[in-house]
């Protein structure tokens, strides 16, 4: 090896640690500003959000990123209300949110400022029943009961569906007014999935209300 093969190895030498020496340099601020960056992110905004829950005013701070569904759970520890699939496809977590049946899981807390939710613990108690709750312990409309929270709640919307004559996809008619019948009662339950299996027994349950409150 020659001394001008010596020059080209050092002269190599020279501009990798060149290289490495000016990277150490600015990398470190740039790491740093994006670890800034990620805490920022990563830092919860909180908010103050303002339910009547079965009844009763409630105010809570939370993370704007909070569900309805964890609200009531963790924080208002009202734990009648399931969690399911947590992909709003099961229906154990259904509450009654301004007289409509919502996803708790899909709908984020915030969103529902000002609005007036209803649980299976506001429908009755213990003592009181709620008159669906009471036909669903009649026919048997349970097994494992972890999904009956979110059947009874949405069941009791769906008989309310019916009376303000909001059609389903298997309503005869989108203009005359729907039938407190089994098969709209199959249809509009069907975002409720019961893995036991009751569901002859829920739609008995049903139809029992229904004829009742005729």
């Amino acid at each position: 090896m020659d001394d001008r093969d010596l020059m080209k190895i050092t002269r190599r030498k020279f501009l990798i640690v060149g290289a490495v020496t000016a990277t150490t340099a600015v990398l470190p601020p740039f790491i740093s500003a994006l670890a800034s960056a990620a805490n920022q992110m990563a830092r919860p905004v909180r908010a103050p959000v303002s339910l009547e829950v079965n009844g009763v005013a409630r105010q809570l701070d939370l993370d704007t990123r909070t569900t309805l569904l964890d609200a009531l759970r963790e924080h208002l520890h009202l734990t009648g209300t399931k969690k399911g699939c947590d992909h709003g496809q099961c229906g154990a977590c259904t509450v009654i949110v301004n007289g409509k049946r919502v996803n708790s899981c899909l709908t984020l807390a915030v969103m529902q400022q000002g609005s007036k939710v209803t649980t299976v613990e506001g429908l009755g108690t213990p003592d009181k029943l709620h008159a669906m709750q009471a036909a669903f312990i009649k026919h048997d409309g349970f097994q494992c009961g972890y999904c009956t929270p979110g059947q009874i709640c949405s069941a009791v919307a769906v008989l309310d569906e019916i009376r303000q004559g909001i059609p389903s996809h298997v309503s005869q008619s989108l203009t005359d007014r729907p039938q407190l019948i089994a098969s709209e009662f199959q249809e509009r339950m069907s975002g409720n999935i019961c893995r036991c299996g009751a569901y002859s027994n829920i739609i008995a349950a049903i139809s029992e209300v229904a004829e009742v409150n005729a």
